[in-house]
């Protein structure tokens, strides 16, 4: 009989904000997938390690993915991993792909589970915390309220005409366009708030546009209106 596959959210950064459902399905599961080289090296594995200290004993599989928008070498990577997956599935094993944030939003994971459908495996996504609602509560303020519309957008692309949507915008993974995108949203009258590596020991909030630095880390997340 074949295993089934998981992905699981993690949430943004603090392990309290992991579902009680996510440690359950980390805890059934002998198998936990990671996109990394090293769960040493794996911001994912070191948020889900602290609320389900157990999976330090699991068989850990690593997936690295790698950051580049290469078609071809993202294709590659996908299916390198999904046929690892597949393997261990084979032999009756479940595997828990663990996602930063939630398993639907941006994430790796989705690549591998899309491969692992058409070839027939069970898979499940659990939901996770999405790191913009876990900023909207670190800096104390609505995301949306009454009829404003709500805007996610992968600020690591280009976002020249997202800055002109009405309603409010959240930029993700903000830190490698930040410089473009505070004159883009100066030029247009925004207020901005950002927090940097939320819920990490490294996190950082700005609570201005004028305060967000230019070379802020990846994980920089920034509010719009």
């Amino acid at each position: 009989m074949r295993g089934r596959w998981y992905g699981v959210g993690v949430g943004p950064g603090d392990p309290e904000l992991m579902t009680l459902k996510a440690v359950r399905i980390l805890g059934e599961c002998s198998v936990v997938a990671i996109p990394h080289r090293a769960k040493e090296r794996c911001a994912a594995y070191q948020i889900a390690a602290q609320a389900a200290p157990e999976i330090e004993k699991k068989t850990i599989l690593c997936l690295p993915m790698p950051m580049t928008r290469d078609r071809e070498r993202l294709e590659q990577s996908h299916q390198e991993a999904a046929a690892r997956t597949a393997a261990l599935l084979d032999e009756g094993r479940d595997v828990a792909f663990i996602t930063l944030g939630d398993s639907t939003v941006y994430s790796t994971c989705l690549y591998v589970m899309e491969r692992l459908q058409k070839q027939g495996y069970e898979t499940e996504l659990i939901n996770g915390v999405p790191s913009f609602c876990a900023a909207a509560a670190k800096l104390g303020i609505p995301l949306v309220n009454g009829a404003e519309e709500l805007h996610v957008i992968p600020a690591s692309y280009p976002v020249c005409e997202a800055v002109r949507l009405a309603g409010v915008k959240v930029f993700m993974k903000a830190g490698t366009r930040l410089s473009e995108l505070k004159r883009l949203l100066e030029e247009r009258g925004c207020q901005a708030v950002m927090v940097e590596n939320c819920g990490m020991e490294t996190e950082r909030v700005y609570e201005s546009l004028e305060q967000i630095p230019e070379d802020a880390g990846y994980f920089s997340l920034l509010v719009a209106r």
